[in-house]
């Protein structure tokens, strides 16, 4: 399994120290294969805060307010999050270059982005270093960032991956437990966790007077939305625990571009991508082309694209704190954060003329018994 946290102090290349005044005021105050995939359900995150978290907005905020950013509490956490964020799988460190993923990330920020989101695996690890690089070379402000980072699958070697030394959930709640009582984290998640591995844990927490888990990160798109619409809000309820999502275009897919098959130099396109053109070219990916169309009909109603009117759907979902956006230019990322102008537009007429359109609202046990 793996697990987040909310980390102080960036350690890989281009990371900051702190001093000891500054860790004394803190204690006191490619996705995997398909077949990893199968193999690991739970995938867990780092979220990494450089340097005293600040829940206030970040130094752009000039920008996020022209921009329309808003904030929201990570689960029933005390810590803010831009309701975007900015992930770097795939790009950082692999399909753009290091200038490019430093646009990226500057433009993010100045626009009200102060979430994130790395992994350890991500480029075999240059994702990370990248990231660490920009944030040196930019010099902002340690405490408006949020970064998460997703720890298991380290390297090769047995004792490089993994969570703890038994790979349990105790011996993960306990291991996080440690690494925010040195300083190091601030708080910690989960992701691709099962409902019951996260009430577990949260379990373990309690009994052992240990720190729980404050969100779950999860894949939520159009085509993907049983467990955050049905499951994490059953637990936001009962344990406080927040949703952070990712892929909210499915990977590339719900963006149109392979609405006439996979064109050259697309995500589908790439070496170690097979299952995802296997996915478009299917039977089933077919149907969510022909879906796609009639969404694009009402994205033209509302005078957006359809990416946009897609990232504006997941945000209207009150359950989820952050939706996690990829980009491999800037044109694309503004492209993205223009969605937070579209979210009013999403009347209930809409969302219902959308949930006709996908035929796969799920529903809850209370759903069924009203």
């Amino acid at each position: 399994m793996q697990v987040s946290l909310v980390c102080s102090d960036n350690h890989r290349g281009g990371g900051v120290t702190r001093t000891t005044e500054e860790r004394l005021n803190q204690r006191n105050s490619n996705s995997p294969s398909l077949g990893t995939k199968n193999k690991f359900r739970a995938v867990a995150m780092v979220a990494r805060s450089l340097g005293q978290l600040s829940v206030n907005i970040p130094s752009s905020s000039d920008q996020s307010i022209r921009t329309g950013m808003k904030y929201r509490n990570l689960g029933k956490s005390g810590l803010r999050v831009s309701c975007l964020g900015l992930g770097t799988w795939v790009t950082f460190g692999g399909q753009i270059t290091d200038e490019m993923a430093e646009e990226i990330m500057t433009l993010a920020y100045e626009n009200g982005i102060n979430l994130f989101d790395t992994a350890e695996v991500y480029a075999a690890g240059k994702a990370e270093v990248v990231l660490g690089n920009i944030i040196k070379k930019k010099g902002w402000r340690r405490s408006t960032l949020v970064i998460t980072t997703k720890i298991f699958w380290g390297g090769k070697a047995e004792t490089e991956r993994g969570l703890s030394r038994k790979h349990i959930i105790e011996e993960t709640v306990r291991a996080m437990t440690h690494v925010i009582n040195q300083g190091m984290a601030m708080y910690w998640g989960t992701s691709r966790w099962s409902s019951m591995e996260i009430m577990e844990a949260y379990s373990v927490a309690r009994q052992f007077n240990l720190i729980p888990p404050i969100c779950e990160q999860a894949e939520y798109h159009m085509f993907q939305r049983e467990k955050v619409e049905v499951q994490l809000p059953e637990l936001f309820h009962k344990i406080g625990v927040g949703a952070m999502t990712w892929s909210p275009l499915a990977c590339g897919i719900i963006s149109g571009k392979y609405d006439s098959g996979v064109p050259p130099y697309s995500r589908a396109s790439l070496k170690g991508y097979q299952w995802m053109k296997d996915k478009i070219l299917s039977e089933e990916g077919r149907r969510q082309q022909a879906k796609l169309k009639e969404l694009q009909a009402i994205a033209e109603r509302l005078g957006c694209t359809l990416p946009q009117l897609a990232i504006a759907w997941c945000l209207r979902n009150e359950g989820v704190s952050s939706v996690l956006l990829g980009a491999s230019s800037t044109d694309q990322l503004m492209e993205n954060l223009a969605a937070i102008q579209v979210l009013p537009k999403l009347s209930s007429s809409i969302v219902h003329e959308m949930d006709s359109i996908l035929g796969n609202k799920p529903y809850s046990k209370k759903d069924y018994r009203s």
